[in-house]
């Protein structure tokens, strides 16, 4: 799958996470905003590791 799937996926789950909110499923909601996030921050990290700019300093 490549980055830009990626990231229309975990739009998704974003959006869906907003709508699960507003409907009153805070329990969900929390769990699709978090899934979102960390889904976010791992692709992130994996295109800043191609690209050499990590550094654990």
């Amino acid at each position: 799958m490549n980055d830009f799937y990626k990231d229309i996926l975990t739009g998704i789950v974003f959006i869906t996470g907003l709508l699960g909110f507003v409907s009153g499923e805070f329990i969900i909601s929390s769990a699709l905003f978090a899934t979102a996030a960390i889904a976010s921050n791992i692709n992130l990290n994996r295109k800043r590791g191609k690209a050499g700019q990590l550094s654990c300093e």
